[in-house]
């Protein structure tokens, strides 16, 4: 018996020093018609026999190690599979062995790209959060662009704040759902949620909030931000699609239908704002009165 490099070679079959086979199957060598190689299991040149020859080894796809993405899609790969884990599980229940398992990346990748599993969660958030604040502004902006002389109107900024979340392309790849599931749990998490939500948003934010302004003269700061509040809440939870509004309906409206909720969402918000304006209290009292 041979022994060589950590490994001992017996005919037709690769062990280690232990005796165990290293590969499930024999070994043959590729119609070259020469000796198969045994210590060719790697697929490399063996220095030893036959003068370089190569091998190929019998052994199940099943029992072959996945092979790990590109060094260019690694930092990828484990940002894609941070957010499927934290969507599903949230930051608590995820450590970074069952990402990197997911991403098909040694446990080492995930601290070299981001240090610690805080840090992959800020990364997970903001990446996606760039396109949604660069579509939201690109509406937001030709919607004062195309307004006459003065303010855009009330629904022309809320369908500019919604539309370009709720309709696209973009929903149509399983990212997104994950990102916006995340966006939901982020936004009603204590710590996460004023914190994430703030950084990433909130300067755009500003400007929206600037546009009513505008749009409905005279309106209270206390009605503002309590109609954003409104605003932001039925979009999040609208984002987290859970399947509730499909069994409460039974089945007549399904959490996953965008388009139709973005449609519904900015009727009912545009109402609501402008709901505010001076006079509006006033006759909503009349009619609760009426109906006594």
């Amino acid at each position: 018996m041979l022994k060589t490099a950590g490994v001992s070679l017996l005919p037709g079959k690769v062990q280690d020093i232990a005796g165990t086979p290293v590969l499930s199957g024999t070994l043959k060598a590729r119609n070259t018609g020469r000796k198969a190689c045994p210590c060719s299991f790697d697929r490399h040149a063996c220095a030893l026999h036959d003068g370089g020859s190569r091998i190929a080894e019998d052994t199940p796809l099943s029992a072959r190690k996945k092979p790990l993405p590109p060094k260019t899609d690694r930092r990828t790969a484990i940002l894609d599979a941070a957010e499927a884990e934290f969507s599903a599980h949230g930051f608590d229940a995820v450590t970074l062995r069952t990402i990197a398992a997911r991403a098909g990346v040694d446990l080492a990748l995930p601290h070299y790209h981001f240090d610690s599993k805080d840090n992959l969660f800020v990364a997970v958030f903001r990446r996606r959060a760039e396109d949604l604040n660069a579509w939201r502004e690109a509406a937001l902006t030709q919607a004062v662009n195309a307004a006459p002389p003065g303010a855009p109107s009330v629904e022309a900024i809320v369908r500019a704040y919604l539309e370009p979340l709720l309709k696209g392309e973009h929903l149509s790849e399983p990212g997104w759902k994950n990102y916006y599931a995340l966006v939901a749990y982020v936004n009603n998490t204590p710590g996460w949620g004023g914190r994430l939500m703030a950084e990433s948003f909130d300067p755009l934010i500003r400007k929206f909030l600037e546009a009513l302004r505008l749009a409905i003269p005279g309106l209270k700061d206390k009605d503002l931000y309590w109609g954003y509040h409104c605003l932001s809440g039925a979009l999040t939870l609208a984002l987290a699609q859970t399947g509730r509004i499909d069994e409460l309906s039974g089945g007549a409206v399904q959490s996953e239908n965008l388009d139709e909720a973005c449609a519904h969402m900015v009727r009912f918000m545009t109402a609501g704002f402008e709901a505010t304006q001076s006079g509006a209290p006033a006759k909503a009292a009349r009619v609760r009165s009426s109906a006594h």
